[in-house]
């Protein structure tokens, strides 16, 4: 069997998935700024390396850095412009995520949150809480909110892992894209015939005349797939992290005035994104080291928010910290769009959880949890919880 490939700027300690290996610790005190080869279906490429906190923040923000050219391009998909073709996109589908209609949404997240839990306390002790727990809840709330039916979830949900493993074929991973494009422009179809109340009939309703059915279709694909695998992954390696660590689990069970600095931490510490590439499209200067044109980029949010310069010791987790700057988001022009969704999904499931089942913990040893590792987005692959 073939070792998965796992980006050294990527890379987790070996025995805790929540640390950096060594090397992006050691990164961290380079003052060069590394190269490093970074797996891809496309084929392995060479990129410069960014570590340090302050450096990824310069140059995420850089007018210099383009995500369009580092990926193949997808109609629709904020991930494939920059410039004004990105604001301009980006603006039909910023009013559906802000704070405001993130804590409109809430009700409805919790009315989600509780039946997932029935569920989970009906499979019994020996469940996987991913299965259980986790997919679940962002998977439908996102399929509320664009309008998707939650009885195809398996299938979206396998194309989703295809097109985020980073061992994927170039093959298998254009296949899986081309299935979930197709899946979605048959509801875009349905809304173009008569749009619905929910946030693909709106786009469709209010942005139909100015977005091809293709542009359509790549909205909603991106929304689907960051709407339910980026959150799920957070949320079950958050669970995981607080079973390692029972004193910050009981602050987020019982201590609801400390939860939204908790989410915050947890962000953090998990760095659930590991790496997007991006591409120079002109000379980038950090600190006095220079980034040329035309070279591949990868920023290690990993590795950055342990890096924050507060003086504290950023490897220990603490849910009662501070609020510190974190990148788990992004930042610059393509932060993520859903953030205020995922912090309220994460608000109001944890402590949910907790409170549900206060005696939860794994039902196998810390050691034999299997944490995802080698996709774009980190997480677990099952996790297995008794009470």
């Amino acid at each position: 069997m073939t070792e998965p490939k796992v980006s050294p700027i990527a890379a987790r300690a070996a025995g805790c998935p929540f640390d950096p290996a060594p090397a992006l610790y050691e990164a961290l005190e380079d003052d060069e700024l590394r190269r490093c080869p970074v797996p891809s279906p496309m084929g392995e490429f060479e990129a410069v390396v960014v570590t340090r906190y302050q450096d990824a923040r310069a140059v995420l923000g850089s007018d210099q850095l383009r995500m369009g050219g580092a990926m193949p391009f997808q109609p629709g998909n904020l991930m494939s412009y920059d410039g004004e073709e990105h604001t301009r996109l980006r603006r039909r589908l910023t009013g559906s995520f802000t704070t405001k209609r993130a804590r409109e949404l809430r009700p409805m997240i919790e009315g989600v949150v509780a039946d997932v839990l029935d569920g989970l306390e009906k499979a019994g002790p020996g469940s996987d809480l991913v299965a259980h727990f986790s997919m679940p809840i962002p998977t439908q709330v996102i399929c509320a909110l664009l309008g998707v039916p939650y009885e195809d979830r398996e299938e979206f949900q396998r194309r989703t892992e295809a097109v985020l493993d980073v061992n994927s074929t170039f093959e298998q991973q254009m296949r899986a894209v081309a299935e979930v494009n197709a899946y979605m422009g048959v509801l875009v179809a349905r809304h173009r015939e008569e749009p619905g109340d929910d946030l693909l009939g709106g786009i469709v309703r209010e942005h139909g005349a100015e977005l091809t059915d293709d542009e359509l279709a790549g909205v909603g694909n991106m929304l689907l797939i960051a709407g339910h695998e980026t959150i799920s992954s957070t949320l079950a390696a958050s669970v995981a992290l607080l079973l390692r660590h029972s004193d910050q689990l009981a602050i987020v069970r019982d201590e609801p005035d400390a939860i939204d600095g908790a989410v915050e931490e947890l962000l953090r510490f998990c760095a659930p994104a590991t790496i997007l590439p991006r591409k120079a499209a002109g000379e980038i200067q950090v600190r006095d080291r220079v980034i040329d044109e035309g070279e591949f980029v990868v920023v290690s949010a990993l590795a950055a928010n342990r890096d924050l310069e507060s003086g504290e010791d950023l490897d220990r987790l603490d849910v009662r910290r501070p609020l510190l700057g974190h990148l788990a988001f992004g930042f610059g022009p393509h932060q993520c769009l859903g953030r205020q969704l995922a912090r309220m999904e994460l608000r109001v499931a944890l402590p949910a959880l907790l409170n549900r089942f206060p005696e939860l913990r794994t039902a196998v040893p810390a050691d034999e949890v299997d944490y995802r590792t080698s996709a774009l987005v980190f997480g677990v692959n099952s996790l297995p919880v008794t009470w």
